[in-house]
């Protein structure tokens, strides 16, 4: 089909059709032959696969959170953190986020600490003020930008809410993290080969 032909089916200028023709060749969704015309290509295997990631939302993929709470001690939160197999622990009093504590902080905290079973992690957790987080109807790839953006290997999901005082208040609903948008990545291009 010709550049003439789709702009007169689409009611446009052929002038203002050309950028946007320019762009789907140069994706690789249309082919141009002088003389012939344009002919649909098709997606590519990487744009499938980019269009199938921005399709997950947060809610998706959202695994369950390793929650301690403010009182519990250095020493059971590093084993916490082993056991359960992850690089961050939320710390949650009454369902709701107050802090978050990664395996960085955990090790410099229990560097030259003479009692870790007496430190509670209230005391190293980053706060919920600084906490980056997600909702679950997010993208998948907007928590994957936070993650870069803010160099964290994981977010908390949660869901805000306002108290009587109209202080925001985070539920939590689980976590999303690095290896669990690995996953997903590597599932969609076995899919699309």
């Amino acid at each position: 089909m010709t550049g003439s032909e789709i702009a007169d089916f689409l009611e446009v200028s052929r002038s203002a059709l050309r950028s946007d023709l320019a762009v789907l060749t140069m994706i690789g969704v249309l082919d141009a032959r002088p003389n012939v015309g344009y002919y649909y290509v098709g997606l590519s295997h990487e744009t499938q696969t980019a269009e199938t990631l921005k399709s997950y939302k947060v809610r998706d993929v959202l695994s369950q959170a390793v929650v301690v709470s403010p009182n519990t001690n250095l020493y059971d939160t590093i084993v916490t953190i082993f056991t359960e197999d992850v690089g961050t622990i939320l710390v949650c009093e009454e369902s709701y986020l107050v802090g978050v504590v990664s395996r960085k902080d955990l090790l410099r905290a229990s560097m030259g600490q003479t009692d870790a079973h007496t430190m509670p992690i209230s005391m190293i957790m980053t706060p919920v003020s600084k906490v980056i987080a997600v909702e679950a109807d997010d993208s998948l790839v907007e928590a994957a930008q936070k993650m870069i953006d803010y160099e964290v290997d994981c977010l908390p999901v949660v869901v805000r809410e306002e108290d009587d005082d109209s202080k925001k208040r985070f539920t939590v609903v689980g976590r999303v993290s690095k290896t669990t948008i690995t996953k997903i990545f590597l599932e969609c291009s076995i899919h699309e080969v």
